[in-house]
């Protein structure tokens, strides 16, 4: 079963490729994917890593949490289902 972890942290100039590279030295990597911004194309700072297995995304929490990827501490941690978020006439959340 499928294991997604959260990547946060990251650096603006950190790659799919790069996190998905980086990630295969715990296992295999399913997924990889940064969170961009709708309107400028810019990464938020964090994305998502999808391991073939439970034992290789502990591996990969284990091995990356708290290390450095082009100059910035990232955070390794299992990713958490989405909040539901509530919508209001004015636009605010």
């Amino acid at each position: 079963m499928n294991k997604k972890l959260y990547i946060g942290g990251l650096s603006y100039d950190t790659t799919e490729n790069a996190l998905q590279d980086l990630f295969s030295q715990a296992g295999t990597v399913e997924s990889a994917v940064i969170i961009t911004d709708r309107v400028s194309g810019r990464s938020k700072g964090f994305g998502f890593v999808e391991m073939a297995t439970e034992k290789e995304a502990e591996k990969a929490i284990e091995m990356f949490n708290g290390k450095e990827l082009d100059g910035r501490t990232i955070t390794v941690n299992e990713a958490r289902p989405m909040e539901k978020r509530s919508f209001s006439p004015q636009g605010r959340f």
